[in-house]
This record gives structure tokens, C-alpha cells and sequence, in this order.
């Protein structure tokens, strides 16, 4: 996550998520905040405000989000305050900028560490990174900020949480996805875990992929499903063999 996404058509998305997820289960949030890029112009989807469609599936996180934007104050915290969402949040940023590789790995390694700490005891960890799970390319390098590690995902778990993630489709099919996370469900990190998936199709293609601790997985494929019962059926689908 940048703050200079905010309010864009992804924080619809997963924040709709995580609002219905809220009605049954606790949530924790880790932004997976890094410094702000000005290479391209993403987090300018905003269009999607003026639109019935997205309005109709939840009006109050619509207007709370086009206030956010109006405002030009689009940040993380602008989310935080603007009580969109009940959760306890982590905002620290994981910030490379001119670390050497092993100051990067200290640095990395005492953030996750205080994620853990201010998360512990939620129900559900969600975890947005920019583009998902770590690729070997990346490992180490100054992006990688911009991934999770699985071993950040697992331990997570192992406090008791269950974890979403969030992860890009870049130019690979659904099921290369699928694929890579059935390989997390089955990697013995998470035992006993459910899997599920979401594909987020307006826009931009997003995937929200679940390891859900057996306790939690009632509530949550639940809300899912009644997620599904409502106008956000025209804005996600629920991938296959994960359960």
C-alpha cells in the first residue's frame, strides 16, 4: 500500500471486504505501507465514486472514501480516523530507501516483529502488500517492501490469526494464483488451514486469498457468501479449488 492509493478503486474493493469480514471476526490490518512513487499514475481510479453501481453495494463507504479524495488528503491515516473500518491498524512504513541488503533484513525483521505484537489476538489479519506474495526476483532487493513473505504470513497464523492476503494479477492466468497458494495450504506452515479466494474484476483484476485458522472458517465463508447475495456479486467471484 501507498498513501497516494487511497480512496482508489482498490480500497473500495477490500475495504468492502474486510467490512463484511467485520461482522462476525475481529480484523487486524497490515498496511505493508511504503514510500510513495511517482513513476506512474496508479491510484488515480477514483471514477468509480460517481457510480451507481459500486455505490449500491455499500453508500456509506462510498461517501466516507469521496470525502477522503475531495479532501486531497489521501493517506492511510485519513482512512484510519475516518472510522471506515473497526480494526486495529499497523501503519508503520517498511521503508528501503538507501539500506544495504542486511540493513534491510534487520529492518524487515523488526518491523514484522512489532506487526506482531500491536495484531496479536485478532480474529483475521489482513495483509496489503502492492503486489502479493514474494517473487524470487525481488527477495532481498530494495522492492521488496513491496511483497509479503510467506514466513510473514505463518506467523500470523501461529499467534492464531487467520490471514487474507492481497495479491496483483500480473500477466500469468487465474490459475498460476490459485496454483500458489493451494502450494501455502499444503506447505505444513498453516495446519489445519482453509483455503478460499476472491477475484476482484472491476477495473483492475485483485486477488484476496484466505488461510482461515478451522475456528474461524464458518464465520468467514459466511460473510462471503452473503457478500456474494448482494451488488458486490458484480464486482467479485469466488475462485474455485481452494476449499
Amino acid at each position: 500500500m501507498q498513501d497516494r492509493y487511497t480512496g482508489d478503486i482498490g480500497d473500495f474493493g477490500k475495504l468492502g471486504l474486510l467490512r463484511q469480514l467485520s461482522t462476525r471476526l475481529s480484523i487486524g490490518v497490515n498496511w505493508y505501507l511504503s514510500p510513495d512513487e511517482s513513476h506512474n499514475g496508479d491510484g488515480r481510479h477514483v471514477g468509480y465514486l460517481q457510480k451507481d453501481w459500486f455505490q449500491a453495494c455499500d453508500p456509506g463507504l462510498c461517501a466516507a472514501l469521496s470525502r477522503i479524495v475531495a479532501s486531497g488528503q489521501r493517506s492511510v491515516s485519513a482512512l484510519e480516523e475516518a472510522g471506515i473500518l473497526s480494526a486495529v491498524f499497523y501503519s508503520e512504513a517498511l521503508d528501503f530507501n538507501r539500506l544495504t541488503k542486511p540493513e534491510r533484513e534487520e529492518r524487515r525483521g523488526s518491523w514484522h516483529r512489532d506487526a506482531l505484537a500491536k495484531l496479536n489476538g485478532r480474529d483475521l489479519v489482513f495483509a496489503d502488500p502492492d503486489n502479493g506474495l514474494m517473487v524470487p526476483s525481488a527477495q532481498g532487493g530494495p522492492k521488496g517492501n513491496k511483497f509479503v513473505l510467506p514466513s510473514e504470513l505463518a506467523g500470523y497464523y501461529r499467534q492464531g490469526s487467520s490471514v487474507v492476503y492481497y495479491q496483483h494479477k500480473a500477466r500469468r492466468p487465474d490459475e498460476f494464483y490459485i496454483r500458489q497458494h493451494r502450494q501455502l495450504l499444503d506447505s505444513g506452515a498453516f495446519p489445519g488451514a482453509g483455503g478460499a479466494g476472491l477475484k476482484f474484476v472491476s477495473t483492475s483484476l485483485r486477488f484476496y486469498f484466505f488461510l482461515l485458522q478451522p475456528r474461524h472458517t464458518a464465520a468467514a465463508t459466511a460473510c462471503i457468501g452473503q457478500m456474494l447475495a448482494t451488488p458486490w456479486r458484480r464486482h467479485f467471484q469466488l475462485l474455485g479449488g481452494l476449499d
